[in-house]
């Protein structure tokens, strides 16, 4: 038998020994290599589920619902140009290429209005659900759409086929990459095909955005039992109209328009329906403060910065002799952002085909929101009247009392499927004021609570109340049908100053202002809207809603709203100011912005008109602008304080040098914004019993601005702090204010920067909240550092006592020269696509942060110019 080979390691010859640290080396580079690896292909993996549903730009697509061929040209920003031969194949094409960019947030945003979110993410959102279908959005669009005429009803319908046939080729992630996230949690979740209503209902998230002063008027129902009326009054000052300009300082006289829609005769009243709720939030995993907190996270945020800006300039004053217009509407921060650019042209302009229109659409609704023709121009900013009343009911069982007797209440009952759970069911509740809103938000129940209310100015417990539970109701001008949805396509074809106003007496929510020029060199105004005539009540208190003496008597006929064509002055600013002088006939709110952005606009444009001629660069350079007033008040108030603090008396020097400008580089702006913070909790919070609302910065200026010419104001004395008078509080708030910006930012000033504490985080509204990092990874960006601030013309609002952070933003900006089309300019803020990933994701947001605007094609041959892509439509 042979003999075995000797092993190689043998006694005799020892086998080389590897060291440990090479052995733990080798292990960890496999162990990293394995790991790079895998990344490598979740990576790929990711990218290719991610670009799966990235849109086709080029090339040809059959879709059989055409009458004939349609051309979808693109720009480098994925701006689209579509031209059609009949208006049926113009907005098919339109809901086609919405699906394509923003599909998901089109998806998302009819859950949101229909409260069905709990189908998308489960019983976290059943809370929201129920109160969003308590005010019935859903069911109010049905009727809407069921109103619309045989033309406007096509439109809607051919937009929802585009939509329906992108969708036929393009399911679950193949449309959007949310898809394959949303399957980690509900997989067995399926598209449904678009309608008319789901369009029509985005119009109801919109008016609550916007929904002017409910915030107010909660807040001083909750507060009327620890404050005296003096004191809310104090809080709550009207508007200054000694020194902040009013929208229309004279009504024009102008022609009748031909059509005004019915106006509800005197007395009368619409119950609405809908849906409660709590404590819930966008998907599953996100926390918020309460139901409207959620609602404001899905559809936007009324609070802090919500407004716009826009102004018209005559010809007269302009460079070009023709007018130029400017709009930036301020909405909250959103990823995508809220608008979708769009240009649709019939390639005849006639009866059957009227539009050749460009401008800012949103996505899952026909048509044009804000932009021009190739006649006319307009822009809208909030009206900011008051829309809103709450009333406090007396219920016993299912009735309440209204005028001595009891009404039955009006119910429903209402079906929630969740997804991975059992259905719910709710009871729905309406008095004939509106649906019973307590028990479903936090303030809403605080209220009702705790019944105070204003029934003659006074703020006390209503003794002549009946018997009963107490409940709170919601009555708004859009719980009841509008006509909103066909004021967007008449706008889109008007041609003159009268057609405009004919769409605006359409327009009736959100109530906004809306400014108008055309190419014959004429400017205007227009309030629309459905404003109501109230009976013995302001508004600006939850009113007895047992006594038809505070009911609404009906609405403001359209022929008496404030007007102005052609002012003398050559020009109109509106920036959510008062619309009108105190001797108006009407009511319209106690709620007005107060004016800050509305004056320096106005102080802007006479500046330029002065230096003139006026340029499309002067109306950029104010959308742009700065300026804090409560930066330069301050400034001026600390002008001969000294705190002893050596550090803290070198950042006071800081403001001395500065120009109130709320630039992002500046380190004055951070120490002055961070002192207006400081200051403002110092004065109404922090030792205070009782807390007062630090909500709307702009109302918080004028109270300030008040209490600085007046030192014994019992606002200065904190016990809780140990301040005793003025100046010791506005030293200890420049102390305090020191450390909080060296904790912030570090002990060097040349280290400080406004844009650094104020950056904008763009968080996607669904899954960028989500509490798991790889996820909000995929879709979130930033922060971007960003200049401007609250009551600022560049209006990026933030919410004093809370955060620097950037929460609300010029969502769009907008120049339009009635000259040349072509030397317009626009920009919004991410970019066209929904796409995470995607080029055009957020290719827009740096010039944004600039205020930069890139040129807007609108003829043929500058279309042809900027096109780099060209879909075709084919039937």
């Amino acid at each position: 038998m042979s003999k075995p080979e000797p092993s190689p390691y043998a006694v005799d010859e020892p086998a080389p020994r590897r060291s440990v640290g090479r052995t733990v080396g080798i292990t960890l580079y496999s162990v990293l290599a394995g790991i790079v690896v895998i990344a490598l292909i979740a990576v790929g993996f990711v990218v290719y589920t991610a670009q799966r549903s990235f849109p086709t730009l080029s090339g040809e697509v059959t879709a059989p619902a055409l009458d004939d061929e349609v051309t979808v040209q693109r720009d480098a920003l994925g701006i689209p140009t579509i031209t059609a031969s009949s208006s049926h194949d113009l907005f098919f094409a339109q809901g086609y290429v919405h699906a394509q960019d923003r599909f998901w947030e089109m998806d998302f945003r009819r859950h949101v209005t229909s409260g069905r979110l709990s189908e998308l993410f489960g019983e976290s959102q059943l809370a929201t659900d129920k109160f969003l279908r308590t005010l019935g959005w859903r069911a109010i669009a049905e009727q809407e759409v069921e109103a619309l005429d045989e033309t406007e009803r096509a439109y809607y319908d051919a937009y929802a086929a585009g939509v329906n046939a992108y969708l036929a080729d393009n399911d679950g992630t193949d449309a959007s990459f949310e898809y394959a996230i949303l399957g980690l949690q509900n997989p067995d979740y399926e598209i449904e095909p678009w309608t008319p209503a789901d369009s029509v209902a985005w119009l109801k998230a919109m008016a609550w955005d916007l929904r002017s002063n409910i915030e107010s008027e909660t807040e001083r129902a909750v507060i009327a039992s620890d404050f005296t009326e003096a004191q809310i009054d104090q809080l709550y000052p009207g508007y200054p109209f000694d020194r902040n300009p009013v929208i229309v300082p004279q009504i024009s006289t102008v022609p009748a328009v031909g059509t005004v829609p019915d106006q509800p005769a005197d007395g009368e009243t619409e119950a609405s329906s809908g849906d409660p709720d709590a404590d819930a939030s966008v998907i599953e995993w996100t926390e918020v403060g309460g139901v409207l907190e959620a609602v404001s996270e899905l559809v936007g945020d009324a609070g802090e910065g919500i407004g716009s800006n826009s102004w018209v300039v005559s010809g007269s004053l302009t460079d070009t002799g023709m007018p130029l217009l400017a709009n930036d509407p301020h909405l909250g921060a959103s990823l995508p952002s809220v608008w979708h650019q769009i240009q649709l042209r019939c390639e005849t302009v006639d009866e059957e085909c009227p539009f050749d229109v460009a401008g800012f659409s949103f996505s899952g609704l026909p048509g044009v929101i804000i932009g021009h023709n190739d006649r006319i121009a307009w822009g809208f900013t909030n009206l900011t009247t008051d829309v809103t009343d709450l009333y406090l009911e007396k219920v016993q069982g299912d009735s309440s009392w209204y005028d001595g007797a009891l009404v039955p209440l009006e119910t429903r009952t209402e079906t929630f499927e969740v997804a991975g759970g059992e259905d719910v069911e709710l009871e729905v509740r309406s008095t004939v004021n509106g649906p019973i809103v307590s028990g479903l938000t936090g303030d809403f129940t605080a209220i009702a609570d705790a019944p105070y209310t204003g029934t003659d100015g006074t703020v006390a417990a209503p003794a002549d109340a009946p018997e009963g539970e107490v409940a709170v109701s919601l009555r708004w001008t859009a719980l009841q049908p509008g006509t909103t949805a066909s004021a967007i396509f008449a706008l889109n074809s008007a041609r003159d100053f009268d057609d405009f106003r004919a769409a605006a007496a359409l327009f009736d929510v959100p109530a906004q202002n809306l400014i108008y020029a055309d190419v014959e060199g004429n400017i205007g105004y227009q309030t629309p809207g459905k404003l109501p005539i109230r009976g013995a009540g302001d508004g600006s208190m939850p009113q007895p809603g047992w006594d038809s003496a505070y009911a609404w008597k009906g609405y403001i006929p359209f022929e008496e709203l404030p007007v102005a064509y052609n002012p003398a002055d050559g020009y109109i600013v509106t920036a959510n100011n008062a619309i009108v002088g105190e001797d108006y006939s009407y009511e319209l709110t106690t709620d007005w912005d107060y004016g800050w952005r509305a004056a320096r606009i106005d102080e802007l444009i006479q500046r330029a008109i002065a230096l003139g001629p006026i340029t499309a660069e002067d109306l950029r350079l104010i959308q742009a602008d700065n300026y804090s007033f409560i930066g330069m008040r301050l400034t001026a108030a600390y002008a001969d304080i000294t705190t002893g603090d050596d550090d803290t008396d070198a950042a006071l020097a800081l403001l001395q040098e500065w120009d109130a400008q709320n630039n992002a580089d500046s380190a004055a702006a951070a120490y002055a914004n961070v002192l207006w913070d400081t200051l403002a909790e110092n004065v109404f919070v922090d030792g205070r019993e009782e807390a007062a609302p630090l909500s709307g910065q702009g109302r918080l200026f004028l109270v300030v601005n008040q209490m600085l010419d007046d030192e014994t104001s019992a606002w200065w004395v904190n016990d809780g702090l140990g301040v005793d008078g003025m100046t010791d509080m506005l030293e200890q708030s420049a102390i305090e204010a020191h450390e909080r910006l060296v904790e912030l930012q570090g002990d060097n000033p040349t280290r400080w920067n406004w844009g650094g504490l104020h950056a904008l985080p763009l968080v996607s509204d669904t899954f960028g909240s989500s509490g798991i990092a790889p996820i909000e990874w995929l879709f979130n960006r930033g922060p971007f550092p960003v200049g401007g601030g609250s009551s600022v013309s560049n209006a990026t609002g933030w919410d004093l006592g809370q955060s620097f952070a950037t929460v609300t933003v010029p969502s769009m900006r907008m120049i339009v020269d009635l000259r040349d089309f072509d030397d317009s300019q626009w920009n919004q803020l991410t970019g066209q696509s929904g796409h995470a990933f995607h080029t055009n994701y957020i290719d827009q947001v740096e010039s944004w942060q600039k205020a930069e605007l890139t040129p807007w094609a609108y003829t043929d041959a500058a279309v042809d110019a900027t096109t780099t892509d060209t879909l075709m439509l084919r039937p």
